[in-house]
């Protein structure tokens, strides 16, 4: 038997299959970057194929209850295979008649509403193997709403979504086959060539050494290493394992180092260049380009991770708890000497972005001078070989099949919303309760995409949010790219919020902590991000939106805010804090959050009074006030 990367040459029925879905995985990689780099064919072509693709990928490598993972794939599998070219080559073959013929006017054939039908089954259905229930569910309340609620004429319905690029083959397909993909195989190759080693060594230089250095050490690496993942749960899965275990051992307890990971985790989506995939659909949504987006997320996402590098010190202090001794740490000189020359990638991707040219094309420059990079040194040059290559190509494919089957998913709710004008009613429904009151539309939004992150991934739940309660904040005054910022952010906070947070999950799990305190402990790690949403649509000057001076003066406060916000929310500014002091310190946190001279200026009054108590009461008689904090 002979193995290059996965392609294990034996000659069994699992081997075989093994050879032929890596083999289905490489075509599709190489498919989607050589379209990058020549350009796209038509949108029904392009999304088609990529749709096939993950169709073919998926009912091969997540099989039927008739089939088990040593067997392979059941009978059923290969007519679902069957099923899904037929459905998308019919629309392939018929290209001429699709295009010419006049949407919702001309009827459909009985075989266009075969076609129709059998493909939003063969979606729904490998949605539900990727992802679970939660989203193949909405998608079919949206449908019954259609035919039996808004009475829609099931071939109409079935135009709309099968036949035109209002449903399946919509914005949210295309985006998947434009952007996620070629970003997802950036992370992959990126893995591939030691870049997470780097990121980990870096952080552990940093900040290794100081108060909960371990903690701080796991805050920057997620940060660095969710650039590259998109996904609040990988990230704690590769970071994880060395971060939770080296927090234990410096004294942190278990459920707040696994609320720690899972905070920095989930802020991974949220922080630039290369941000989760809903991030793509909102430019295509936006019609802006996604270096804009990126602009627009700068000062959240540098507020989050202050929040929460705050929140690990002040913990820290609280327990007594010490860094890293130096001489154990790796030399920021060294590492970077060693390794540094693996950040090329992404320097290329934002001087691209920078000078002008589209996001895919800088990520295919990116992901394309991975491994070059990675030969310059001797010490990452033994990464670049024909396996890691095609490794490489296999995972960013199959990585990027949970966000395609999403897309096509939340295409056929889009559809439907579009279809029925359920959108609009949606937005009087919310508009009618909350009156007058923008803030309580943001209260029953920030409700909305947590529910709605529980059960599905962040890009269709911000999706049906953009659906259906977006417009409401942007009637009711909110300004049209702080409403999606807003709604983008609590489809990923879902992440870390009881009572189902899977960045907890996997964190508790690795770090062996009970969930609803490792739940609590990260929402109170990540409190920041449940509040500057909220500042953003009242102050777009944390959006980088307005004069100069005022996002200076927003961001400075702001950033002080976050960091007394978790000296509040953890009991200890210079010394520990009497229960009144951490309340009067999350007050003066709210303050120095919300952009405005007259809470900024409340803010610093309460916070320079508690500096001041703390700062003489611990000169005269620290061990007294030890005891009564205690």
């Amino acid at each position: 038997m002979q193995t290059v990367g996965r392609f294990q040459l034996e000659m069994t029925y699992a081997g075989i299959v093994r050879a032929v879905t890596g083999a289905i995985a490489v075509a599709m990689a190489l498919y989607h970057m050589w379209v990058i780099a020549t350009g796209s064919p038509e949108a029904i072509i392009f999304r088609g194929t990529h749709l096939i693709f993950a169709l073919t990928l998926t009912f091969l490598l997540y099989h039927s209850r008739a089939s088990t993972p040593e067997r392979g794939p059941g009978v059923v599998d290969y007519l679902l295979i069957a099923a899904s070219l037929t459905a998308v080559l019919y629309l392939f073959v018929n290209y001429n008649y699709v295009v010419n013929r006049i949407y919702y006017i001309d009827d459909l054939t009985p075989s266009d509403m075969a076609m129709a039908v059998l493909l939003i089954a063969l979606v729904i259905e490998a949605t539900r193997r990727l992802i679970g229930w939660a989203l193949p569910i909405t998608a079919g309340v949206f449908l019954a709403h259609a035919l039996f609620v808004a009475q829609i004429e099931p071939m109409r319905l079935l135009d709309q979504l099968y036949m035109t690029t209002e449903g399946i083959f919509g914005t949210t397909l295309g985006v998947s086959a434009t952007y996620v993909i070629i970003f997802v195989l950036f992370g992959s190759f990126m893995e591939r060539t030691g870049t997470g080693q780097l990121f980990m060594d870096f952080a552990l230089s940093l900040t290794g050494h100081t108060a909960g250095g371990p903690g701080k050490v796991s805050v920057v690496s997620s940060a660095l290493f969710g650039t590259i993942s998109g996904s609040a749960v990988a990230n704690v899965m590769v970071d994880g394992p060395i971060t939770i275990p080296l927090m234990k051992r410096s004294g942190f307890r278990p459920h707040f180092a696994a609320g720690v990971e899972a905070v920095a985790s989930t802020g991974g989506q949220i922080m630039p260049p290369v941000m989760g995939a809903a991030a793509f659909v909102m430019a295509e949504f936006l019609q802006v380009s996604y270096f804009q987006v990126t602009i627009w997320a700068i000062i959240p996402s540098l507020l989050y991770y202050i929040a929460c590098g705050g929140a690990v010190h002040f913990e820290a202090k609280r327990l007594g708890l010490v860094g890293v001794p130096r001489a154990e740490l790796p030399r920021l000189g060294r590492v970077l000497r060693e390794r540094g020359h693996l950040f090329i990638p992404v320097l290329t991707i934002l001087t691209g972005m920078f000078s002008g040219y589209s996001a895919p094309l800088c990520a295919l420059a990116g992901t394309l001078a991975c491994f070059p990079v990675a030969a310059l040194r001797a010490n990452t040059r033994h990464h670049v070989t024909l396996a890691a290559v095609v490794d490489a190509l296999i995972d960013g494919a199959k990585n990027a099949l949970s966000v395609a089957l999403a897309c096509a998913c939340a295409g056929i709710v889009i559809g439907s919303v579009t279809l029925t004008g359920l959108g609009i009613v949606f937005t009087q429904l919310v508009v009618g309760l909350a009156q007058t009151s923008l803030l309580l539309a943001l209260v029953l939004t920030a409700i909305a995409g947590i529910v709605l992150g529980m059960g599905m991934p962040t890009t269709p739940a911000y999706i049906v949010m953009t659906s259906l309660l977006v417009p409401a904040l942007i009637k009711l005054g909110a300004i049209v790219p702080a409403a999606h910022m807003f709604a983008f952010y609590f489809a990923i906070l879902s992440a870390i919020t009881p009572p189902v947070a899977l960045a907890v999950y996997a964190a508790a799990g690795l770090a062996k902590s009970e969930l609803w305190p490792t739940g609590w402990a990260a929402v109170r790690i990540g409190a920041a991000g449940f509040i500057v949403p909220f500042m953003f649509v009242y102050q777009p000057a944390l959006l980088m939106i307005g004069d100069w001076w005022v996002i200076v003066q927003a961001s400075l406060t702001a950033a002080l805010g976050c960091v007394v916000l978790g000296a509040g929310l953890h009991g200890y500014l210079l010394r520990r804090s009497r229960p009144w002091e951490s309340v009067a310190l999350v007050i003066a946190a709210l303050g120095l959050i919300d952009p405005g001279w007259i809470t900024d200026i409340i803010g610093l009054v309460i916070l320079a009074a508690i500096g001041a108590i703390q700062y003489y009461s611990a000169e005269r008689n620290p061990s007294a006030v030890a005891r009564s904090a205690d």
